[in-house]
């Protein structure tokens, strides 16, 4: 069957919205915001609202606002996560490095042996040359420095780690050969290897739909992480089991390294905030209804 639906104008667009249900006090506006803002794209966030989806007839006395307060928390809340997305990663690169270097030396990358043998999505000298890549476009001075200097044909890790990307550190991580070795990088954040490695491959998914705009608010995840099942207690006790494929568990993980990398840190309270202040029903982000009792989301940080 061919596609044959036509482009629908600005107007259009507005009048079909009307038809369904919406109040539009300013019809300029409304019009403003659909000229921005993709007619598909804001239509993820209009299905909540929705009485009966198969007319996509909405409730009685939805507003525009009520929808674009549901977008605007989720652009804030995209922006929060990759703020501590990236606090983890530079974390994960820190002791990933420094451990491999102080056991294996500066250029341990260099050393087949130190990592998995070949398999379907792992082959050790297809990620070398990728690194290479990075290593030939890169605009950083210490790069250029550390290539034009000395001989080796990479930078050591120290260096290295600071232009992989989060989906490229993970891999390394994950196919470093010795299992001690990963478990010396996850007892920093009080989780086994097998935890950590998994946890990381979700956050480089969960970092590429927030690099992409997408939305995350309600989003069903295909990769979910290993959970913990020994330790933290505070992370056992504030993980649901029933938070199906949504981002609540994935919130918990990421407080959790956030509280070990950062004590400090106003991350916590950030979010909780930003939930309060969209009035959001946080049930479609698969929050059990006692979340706000729970170890993790009670705790403050010192002042």
């Amino acid at each position: 069957m061919q596609f044959n639906k036509p482009p629908l104008s600005l107007d259009d667009q507005l009048d079909r919205l009307i038809q369904r249900g919406l109040t539009v006090p300013d019809r300029q506006r409304a019009l403003h915001y659909l000229r921005h803002l993709n007619y598909y794209r804001l239509g993820a966030y209009w299905l909540p609202f929705e009485a009966e989806h198969q007319t996509h007839r909405l409730r009685p006395g939805t507003t525009l606002d009520d929808v674009l307060n549901l977008y605007v928390f989720d652009r804030e809340f995209r922006l929060l996560v990759m703020d501590a997305i990236e606090r983890i990663e530079v974390s994960i690169r820190t002791c990933w490095a420094y451990h491999m270097a102080h056991t294996h030396g500066p250029h341990c990358h260099l050393d087949p042996a130190l990592f998995k043998s070949p398999h379907r999505s792992w082959r050790y000298e297809e990620r070398l040359r990728a690194l290479e890549g990075e290593v030939r476009r890169s605009q950083e001075t210490f790069i250029r420095h550390l290539s034009t200097t000395y001989d080796e044909p990479l930078p050591p890790i120290w260096a290295l780690v600071e232009i992989m990307t989060f989906g490229q550190l993970s891999q390394w991580y994950a196919n470093t050969r010795q299992r001690r070795d990963r478990n010396s990088v996850a007892r920093e954040y009080d989780f086994d290897e097998s935890v950590l490695t998994s946890v990381l491959h979700h956050l480089s998914t969960v970092r590429n739909q927030c690099a992409h705009h997408a939305r995350l608010w309600n989003r069903e995840f295909t990769f979910l992480p290993k959970l913990p099942k020994k330790r933290p207690a505070a992370v056992l006790d504030t993980l649901s089991s029933g938070a199906s494929r949504r981002i609540y568990n994935t919130l918990t993980l990421m407080l959790h390294l956030m509280d070990v990398v950062n004590p400090h840190h106003h991350w916590r309270e950030r979010l909780i905030g930003l939930i309060d202040r969209h009035a959001i029903d946080v049930a479609e982000m698969g929050f059990p209804d006692d979340w706000r009792d729970r170890p993790l989301w009670t705790m403050h940080c010192p002042k």
